[in-house]
């Protein structure tokens, strides 16, 4: 799946990205160092595994990145 990145905070390695609807996920350091990225910078195109399903209603399991990378064409 592809987002774009939105936030990033190099101490702890987390952050937030955009889906291409609009919805922020954040993720965690576990799933940059999966990555093996050495930094993110906002508007970055990134490709992200998800486990999870985005959905609707309170009973939707919000999804969890665990592997974010950058987007080559």
């Amino acid at each position: 799946m592809q987002a774009t990145a939105y936030t990033y905070d190099p101490e702890t390695r987390s952050g937030s990205v955009l889906l291409d609807d609009g919805t922020p996920v954040p993720f965690g350091a576990e799933a940059f160092d999966a990555g093996g990225l050495r930094l993110l910078r906002p508007g970055q195109r990134v490709r992200i595994e998800v486990q999870g399903s985005p959905g609707t209603g309170a009973a939707a399991d919000a999804p969890a990145i665990t592997l974010i990378t950058l987007q080559t064409f």
